[in-house]
């Protein structure tokens, strides 16, 4: 890489990163080319230099989040044994990044996709980004003869809809309304599920 790719890479992490830092810590309605730009300390005009809009810049977040997010889940699951268990951990784990930073959860689960990138590009790497995470288990699930391959697909898919359904429910509507209780009530169904 010569100086020139090293320094358009540098600019391009300060504001993806000064983006990032304004989703999370005020929802992604504060996000504006203007806002993103003094948070890195350039003009507004600068981040045109690096991205094509502000759309293109969110749809580089959402990589970067999910990075983020999966070096957090396999922090908190590389201790536990592979097989179910180990599934259950990283959905665990998943559920908690996006409690923990609900800027980051709305980007994911509640903004529309008018023009985020690509759009059909995003909402497939927002869709399919739980398969992704525990897609190893699944296989050693199914070379182990734990679960059997046409099972797999469905258990995958109620999963999705039930953990971004209980997501929903609890980041919007507070039901239930308190962590314990939800994660008590989400563990119930991954189990279910799963077993």
């Amino acid at each position: 890489m010569d100086n020139k790719e090293i320094q358009t890479q540098r600019m391009k992490g300060y504001f993806i990163q000064a983006a990032k830092e304004l989703i999370k810590g005020e929802g992604l309605k504060s996000v504006s080319t203007r806002s993103v730009a003094e948070r890195a300390g350039y003009s507004y005009a600068t981040l045109y230099n690096y991205f094509k809009d502000l759309n293109d810049l969110i749809f580089e977040c959402v990589k970067d989040f999910q990075a983020e997010c999966e070096v957090f889940v396999n922090s908190k699951t590389k201790k536990i044994t592979n097989g179910k268990e180990k599934i259950k951990a990283i959905i665990s784990a998943y559920v908690h990044y996006f409690i923990e930073y609900p800027g980051t959860f709305e980007l994911f689960f509640l903004e529309r996709m008018r023009g985020i990138g690509n759009k059909k590009t995003t909402s497939e790497l927002i869709y399919t980004f739980l398969d992704r995470l525990c897609e190893e288990q699944w296989q050693y699930c199914i070379n182990e003869n734990i679960i059997y391959t046409e099972k797999v697909q469905k258990i995958r898919t109620q999963l999705r809809f039930t953990i971004m359904g209980m997501l929903l429910f609890y980041e919007n509507r507070l039901q239930p309304d308190n962590y314990n209780d939800f994660a008590t009530l989400l563990n119930n169904q991954i189990d279910n599920i799963i077993e």
